[in-house]
């Protein structure tokens, strides 16, 4: 089974819905999810905000936040991914902010630089990350390890 069959499978057995928020990854994340059938059990939404402006106006995103730490930070990625739990009325928001590259990087926050975000209304968890390689290897290994970062709090611990 793939990872987005995993995924699947998981938010089916526990009766979970997702709704994504996704910047750099344009969309990627919920293509993947989408390639399998039977999605539509579970995947409820999925938001490409890639300005700042939509990420205030689709999900919440505070001005603040935007202003004080930028659109690729931690705070930025939280509020997306419980943004996108509100607005697609889902139990799970995931969210994926960063700097896919080539441009646009800088000494902070150089290309590569992701953030990924998961909130179920509870609990949110926020992981950094810096993935090598050009800009399709940067999104797709964004996208995989929000898929990895949703089953590992999804699975129970033994």
């Amino acid at each position: 089974m793939s990872l987005v069959d995993d995924v699947g499978e998981l938010l089916r057995s526990r009766g979970k819905t997702l709704a994504l928020a996704e910047s750099c990854t344009g969309g990627l994340l919920g293509a993947m999810l989408t390639s399998v059938p039977g999605s539509s059990d579970h995947f409820l939404a999925s938001f490409v905000t890639y300005s700042d402006r939509a990420k205030v106006d689709t999900l919440g995103v505070h001005d603040r936040v935007l202003f004080d730490h930028g659109a690729v930070s931690a705070e930025c990625a939280a509020e997306m991914a419980s943004g996108a739990r509100r607005a697609g009325r889902a139990d799970i928001g995931l969210s994926i902010t960063g700097i896919a590259g080539p441009g646009g990087g800088s000494a902070t926050k150089p290309v590569g630089l992701t953030y990924i975000a998961v909130d179920d209304g509870m609990v949110s968890r926020v992981e950094r990350h810096v993935f090598p390689g050009d800009r399709e290897s940067v999104r797709k290994a964004a996208a995989e390890r929000a898929l990895e970062i949703l089953l590992e709090l999804m699975r129970p611990t033994s």
